[in-house]
């Protein structure tokens, strides 16, 4: 059988979608910055230059080759580094005066503007040269493109963990936001989960998101066609069964009737009429199903039970039964109250206790129990009869369903009808070993 496939999650898809398109713009956005930066660093320094420039053509008052300046060192926070822009002056092609940067042969040859800017892409200099009025000299100051690209080196070491804080940050952000707006989604999903077989009422489309009102629509109509077909199924299974109740009292009267006036015929007449009892009996369970289908635990008759008189009236109901069968009912009760609808309470173990004097043979022991256990209330009803092996205890329940090989009438509607009561009060129905490791136990847990 091929394995099925995981579930994808929305949330993780919408966040992976959000966070992909945000790292794109975001590397986009670094990328134009960097741009817009380089540029606009480059125009500070060209000013620089320029400035630097003027400057010098105007402290420069006589044209003597004074040689090499000595070099002049600037301090920062990290030590000592050398001044980034470097100077000449230059008459006729010569170098009379240079910092100590700066090479010994002039940055530009042959420059015939009064002034203006120069790139050597070989040596990555770049140049700004001012010639004087009279044309006898000119002042060339340059910096290396590395300077430049120092500073943005810089904004980058001090700037990649804040942003990628932020890019984490946005991350966190879209998942809690993510998280907020797929709740109604959340909300939904679980009101459609908690519907039962007892409770399909519409969904509200009121406060819904847009996107998800067609699916809702969808499943509400889904809802009413579910509700519409099982309650006719209980209708008619309750009128089947009603109407059922009075031929089958008819028949067992004329069965009767014919058995007085025919007594040759006892034998024929006493199986039928046990066939009628069954036939009655299978009757009266599709009418309980039929009334316990529909309730909700909202509406049962909720109180407090006193379980002693209850389990002495039960023993009374069916002492004759258990007698004439040759099996001994016991009482051991350790609880004196319980809360549950009386009347379903007595159906169940009426339910219980039919069950075991039926498929227990002579000689057998029935006990109907009720204590503490594990800090719950607890009511047993057990026997050392055949008991129902580990296959079969996970099917008592099922409606119809009857252990093969055995005999014993019934209907298979009886455990049926304790498990709907059990659910409906939200008690825990289990199958066990009955008394001394025999037989069968059927335990019913109240919850804490």
């Amino acid at each position: 059988m091929a394995e099925a496939a995981r579930p994808w999650s929305l949330r993780r898809r919408l966040l992976a979608a959000i966070l992909a398109a945000s790292s794109v713009l975001w590397l986009g956005s670094l990328g134009t910055l960097t741009v817009i930066a380089w540029q606009e660093t480059g125009e500070v320094f060209d000013d620089a230059l320029e400035e630097s420039a003027y400057m010098l053509m105007a402290a420069t008052t006589d044209l003597d080759a004074r040689g090499l300046l000595a070099p002049t060192p600037v301090r920062d926070g990290e030590g000592v580094r050398k001044v980034d822009m470097q100077y000449q002056v230059v008459a006729a092609g010569r170098v009379l005066q240079r910092s100590a940067g700066a090479p010994a042969t002039p940055f530009v040859a042959g420059f015939d503007d009064d002034h203006g800017f120069v790139d050597l892409d070989r040596e990555r200099w770049r140049v700004f040269v001012v010639r004087d009025a009279a044309r006898r000299f000119e002042v060339q100051v340059g910096q290396q493109a590395d300077k430049r690209f120092e500073i943005l080196e810089d904004l980058a070491e001090v700037l990649w963990l804040p942003a990628l804080g932020f890019l984490v940050l946005l991350a966190l952000v879209c998942w809690w936001l993510t998280g907020r707006v797929l709740q109604p989604l959340r909300r939904t999903a679980a009101a459609i989960g908690a519907k039962t077989p007892d409770d399909l009422a519409q969904v509200a489309l009121a406060g819904q998101p847009r996107e998800l009102l067609p699916i809702v629509r969808a499943l509400n109509e889904v809802f009413a066609r579910l509700d519409t077909a099982l309650q006719a199924e209980r209708r008619f299974t309750a009128d089947a069964a009603h109407e059922l109740r009075t031929p089958l009292a008819g028949l067992h009267m004329h069965v009767q009737l014919l058995q007085r006036q025919h007594p040759e015929l006892a034998a024929s007449f006493v199986k039928l009429r046990q066939d009628i009892a069954r036939l009655t009996a299978l009757v009266d369970s599709l009418l309980t199903l039929a009334r316990l289908d529909p309730l909700a635990r909202t509406q049962l008759a909720s109180g407090t039970v006193a379980l002693a008189p209850l389990f002495e009236g039960l023993l009374a109901e069916h002492a004759a039964e258990a007698q004439a069968r040759g099996i001994s009912l016991a009482l051991r009760c350790e609880l004196d109250t319980v809360a549950a609808d009386p009347q379903l309470l007595g159906i169940t173990l009426r339910n219980l206790l039919a069950n075991a004097l039926r498929y227990c043979p002579a000689g057998s022991r029935v006990e109907l129990g009720a204590a503490l256990h594990a800090g719950r209330a607890r009511i047993a009803v057990r026997d050392d009869g055949p008991g129902v092996d580990e296959a079969s205890r996970r099917r008592l329940t099922e409606r119809f369903f009857r252990v093969l090989g055995n005999e014993a009438g019934g209907s298979g509607l009886g455990l049926s009808i304790v498990q709907r009561i059990a659910d409906l009060h939200g008690i825990a129905l289990a199958f066990g070993p009955g008394l001394d490791g025999r037989g069968l136990g059927v335990t019913l847990d109240w919850p804490a």
